[in-house]
């Protein structure tokens, strides 16, 4: 089965590409959107998920809701990858497209950390928040650690969110006091490309009695004894761990040979990889931005703009600024935001905007505009 353009991966990049491209050629274009899943959800949403705010069910956007011109939805497991020959084979047959592009994401790789599931839990992945969702109502005495078990990982703030959101949930339930909550990342700062960012999740920390322990990665934890074990053999005693597993390309995006170091080189201002015709975005590829929706979302546009102007016989000159802005939970219902800039000068940039109800609202029309744009609801 032949098409004009083959999207690998139904997250923000394959979702706003699809869009797109429909919008602007409608039935004058075919575009194949392949997903193994059956729903699309916010990775925000997880964290609403765990801590009771929201259910799944409320927050899954089901993919037969679907509905663009020129752009038919397959839910179907890829097995293997060509980008030689721009073709894939899938659960349910093989697809091929004058245009490949590979949007399949970053995918967990628990068993990079010893003991992350025997002896703890994570809450990157949907099951792993829903899991969380029924253990924190029953912890009340003890030491939480919010925990990263390696770079890079996606959404960067969502693990100080963690942090900060447990302490709400604790302090609601009336047991803060009874409790100790230490947040573990690799990094120097929450948010290193804005120190101003940083200093305001590190004081948020300080204000709630987080204990913040940066340049640290979680290396493997040893349920017997009830300790996290550190890269640099410190061991913190912990009654309940809350982890962001280790990230990876797919196993069949690695299989492909289409990857260096683990994700897919690509061109930081095209998205193309090096082979012709073939695009990689969002979390599945290095493109010198962090691993996180809106950044996908502007990658995809790029790509999209691109294959339009090469579909009208235009110019193809549209570039990938690496520019974007992700909404931070301090907690308190309070809403900051940090706006980003990777590519336009010799090191990222960042710039803070604090707490606000502006925000609040600013973060709900984010999620409800993509949903009406992608799923007409």
């Amino acid at each position: 089965m032949r098409c004009d353009v083959l999207i690998l991966g139904a997250g923000f990049g394959g979702l706003e590409l699809a869009t797109t491209l429909s919008e602007s050629l409608g039935d004058d274009i075919d575009v194949v959107l392949v997903d193994d899943g059956d729903a699309f959800v916010f990775g925000y949403s997880k964290l609403d998920v765990m801590f009771g705010r929201t259910t799944l069910d409320a927050v899954r956007l089901p993919y037969r809701d679907l509905a663009k011109p020129g752009v038919r939805f397959l839910q179907e497991t890829i097995t293997a990858i060509d980008p030689e020959q721009r073709s894939v084979t899938t659960n349910a047959g093989s697809h091929e497209g004058d245009v490949l592009v590979v949007a399949l994401g970053a995918d967990y790789d628990f068993d990079a950390t010893p003991g992350l599931i025997e002896a703890g839990n994570e809450f990157y992945s949907v099951a792993g928040a829903e899991r969380l969702a029924g253990l924190l109502p029953p912890f009340s005495r003890g030491r939480a650690v919010v925990g990263v078990c390696g770079a890079p990982f996606k959404c960067p703030p969502a693990p100080s969110e963690a942090a900060l959101l447990l302490h709400d949930h604790l302090l609601s339930r009336g047991v803060r006091d009874d409790c100790e909550i230490s947040f573990v990342i690799p990094f120097g700062t929450p948010v290193p490309p804005s120190p101003e960012t940083s200093r305001a999740l590190v004081e948020a920390f300080a204000e709630r009695g987080i204990e913040f322990i940066p340049q640290r990665r979680v290396a493997s934890l040893d349920g017997a004894r009830g300790v996290v074990v550190l890269d640099d053999g410190t061991e913190l005693p912990y009654d309940l761990f809350l982890g962001v597993p280790r990230h990876r390309a797919p196993d069949v995006v690695i299989a492909s040979g289409m990857t260096e170091d683990g994700y897919i080189p690509v061109s930081s201002r095209t998205l193309e990889t090096r082979y012709p015709s073939v695009y990689a975005v969002g979390d599945v590829a290095t493109v010198g931005v962090p691993k996180a929706g809106v950044f996908a979302e502007g990658a995809a546009r790029v790509v999209a703009r691109s294959l339009i102007a090469r579909r009208r016989g235009g110019d193809e000159a549209s570039l990938y600024d690496g520019r974007g802005s992700c909404y931070i939970e301090f907690g308190g219902g309070g809403v900051g935001r940090v706006d980003v800039d990777f590519l336009g000068g010799p090191k990222p940039t960042g710039t803070f905007q604090a707490p606000s109800d502006a925000l609040v609202a600013e973060k709900e029309h984010f999620g409800a505009s993509r949903r009406a744009r992608w799923f007409g609801t």
